[in-house]
């Protein structure tokens, strides 16, 4: 059951603050290699053709009192084949199961797209066409991951899902930028979350907070971590 959410905000952002802090050290000692990779499971492309990459992110979403869930993604992919997984995406209690295909092109300005189609079970039981762009130009780039849910028992319940990032990377370990959400695994007073993020990036790792509804009654962080392998 859905619950309105009421923010403490100074509160919750000392939280997702202490909660990166405790995960910079494991990710440090963890990262065996020298080059850094972008988030995982945010930007769609093809992987090497003769092999799988992976990749594995979970989201703490911190809210006051016994609001907070975790909601987990996880990836494969093979040449232009992309194969995903999800939980609490679409709903609480409820999984995800994609498959799609990349196609990019560009080097000056990169193009990706990888249009999917899934299936979701448990709390929520739907049918999921799905589409992921990204767009990069040096030190920007872009990104978005939306979905439509046909529910299968009531169409009055279909939605709209929606993830976008516009980022800048001044420096390899660092991006800032903006992030905005349309879900229904939480409800606010407002139909899209914006808020900015910060993510750091080591070896193969990725942590970041992102600060949604900042200076609000709706505000709330997210914690992510996230691999590539």
């Amino acid at each position: 059951m859905r619950r309105p959410i009421a923010i403490t905000g100074a509160r919750r952002l000392l939280r997702g603050a202490l909660l990166a802090a405790a995960l910079l050290p494991r990710a440090v000692l963890a990262a065996d290699t020298p080059d850094p990779a972008g988030p995982a499971a945010s930007s769609p492309g093809p992987a090497t053709p003769d092999a799988w990459d992976y990749s594995l992110s979970g989201n703490g979403y911190l809210f006051p009192g016994d609001g907070d869930f975790l909601l987990g993604i996880a990836t494969a992919d093979r040449g232009p084949l992309h194969l995903e997984a999800r939980y609490n995406y679409e709903d609480r209690d409820t999984a995800s199961f994609w498959g799609g295909w990349n196609w990019s092109t560009g080097e000056t300005v990169e193009f990706a797209l990888t249009p999917m189609l899934g299936v979701a079970v448990g709390d929520t039981d739907a049918i999921l066409p799905g589409l992921k762009l990204s767009l990069a130009w040096k030190q920007i780039d872009s990104s978005l991951a939306s979905e439509i849910a046909f529910n299968l028992h009531d169409h009055d319940e279909d939605f709209v899902y929606g993830w976008s990032e516009i980022g800048w990377t001044p420096v390899d370990w660092l991006r800032v930028g903006f992030v905005g959400q349309r879900t229904r695994v939480y409800d606010t007073g407002l139909d899209i979350q914006r808020g900015l993020l910060a993510q750091g990036i080591v070896g193969r790792f990725v942590f970041g907070l992102d600060w949604f509804n900042p200076a609000s009654d709706d505000e709330f962080v997210v914690a992510l971590l996230g691999v590539e392998f």
